[in-house]
């Protein structure tokens, strides 16, 4: 991987969160009340999960926010002199490769294992799961019959030629995505699956889950491949100009070769060259507790990791699905053959 220097990554953002403002200029580093995170997660919901956490633990919450492969580019540059003791990112396959590059270190957290079921883990110890999203498919309520969206191989049918809307080969969702299918049916199956997916396409792959979701709306194509929580956000929404879309989006928890729908998670792991260790524990301890899963579930519209908190009553809407419980560690393994298979496919 190219090293990128740490100067050259003007997106990145230093706050203390739930600090006051004159502390929020005090260098990262070893320091008994503080824990620095490197995060991609941008959403509101996280920030006031870590003003909660220093108000009840009175440890400062220093965040650097920006891409995942950004950050890992910084924790290569920075290596030892890294101040970074927590590391997020919005797919259990980034974190694998985080892993695979010696970023991270074991953690040991009953808590943890408690509230994490063991797929959503990594079996080490490295990052835990701490919100769940399935990737789901997305239809247009008047065009198109649930029977017709059952699994994932419906996308690849001739009754959805020049229906099928989709991110791009370079979005981790759909990496993942297709890494699982890599680790359950290999990657020829996998190839076929992904050609006869962009023989289907209704344009270019371009724009976000929610771009997709809005195409549909506009009529562009009749199907999307799209995280559940970007939908939900959809649902819920007020803005005038997703209105179109939101009365016609129905959902399908799609199965995959028996296994049931994919999904991905949101999580973190600790830092190889951490200060602050305990504190970073105590901070992952926090985000896969009750309170923050409930917060996670109603704020974020996603699926909580810890089984037993409530769905966000949206996502209910869906309907009962069964979630593939590969294990998620399985996405890093494979990330680099899912690279491949979507160029041989011409995913661009």
């Amino acid at each position: 991987m190219r090293r990128t220097p740490a100067i050259a990554l003007p997106l990145l953002l230093l706050t203390a969160c739930g600090a006051p403002e004159a502390q929020r200029t005090t260098p990262p580093g070893a320091d008994s009340a503080v824990v620095n995170v490197y995060t991609h997660r941008h959403y509101d919901t996280d920030k006031q999960l870590f003003a909660r956490f220093t108000q009840e633990t009175g440890i400062r919450v220093n965040v650097i926010s920006a891409g995942d492969d950004e950050l890992l580019s910084r924790l290569e540059a920075e290596g030892a002199n890294t101040p970074a003791d927590l590391v997020i990112t919005a797919d259990a396959g980034r974190l694998g490769l985080a892993k695979q590059r010696g970023f991270l270190k074991p953690v040991k957290s009953a808590v943890l294992d408690a509230n994490v079921p063991a797929h959503l883990r990594d079996p080490e110890g490295n990052w835990y799961g701490f919100t769940m999203r399935a990737r789901v498919i997305a239809y247009d309520k008047t065009k198109v019959k649930p029977e017709e969206v059952r699994t994932y191989d419906d996308l690849t049918k001739p009754r959805f030629k020049g229906k099928v809307l989709a991110r791009s080969s370079e979005n981790v969702y759909n990496q993942s995505l297709v890494a699982a299918m890599i680790a359950h049916d290999g990657p020829e199956k996998t190839t076929a699956w992904c050609k006869g997916v962009v023989a289907n396409f209704a344009r270019d792959p371009k724009g976000s889950d929610t771009d997709q979701l809005l195409a549909i709306g506009e009529g562009l194509g009749e199907v999307a491949i799209a995280n559940s929580y970007y939908i939900g956000k959809l649902l819920t929404s007020d803005d005038p100009a997703r209105q179109k879309a939101k009365g016609l989006i129905g959902v399908s928890f799609p199965d995959l070769s028996g296994h049931g729908t994919h999904v991905n998670v949101s999580g973190a792991g600790v830092v190889k060259y951490t200060k602050n260790e305990a504190n970073a524990v105590k901070l992952l301890e926090f985000l896969s507790s009750d309170e923050a899963q409930r917060l996670f579930a109603e704020g974020n519209m996603e699926f909580p990791a810890k089984p037993g908190v409530p769905v966000a009553a949206v996502l209910q809407g869906f309907g009962p699905f069964t979630a593939d419980t590969l294990d998620l560690s399985q996405l890093g393994l494979h990330n680099a053959d899912a690279v491949k298979v979507l160029g041989a496919a011409g995913w661009r």
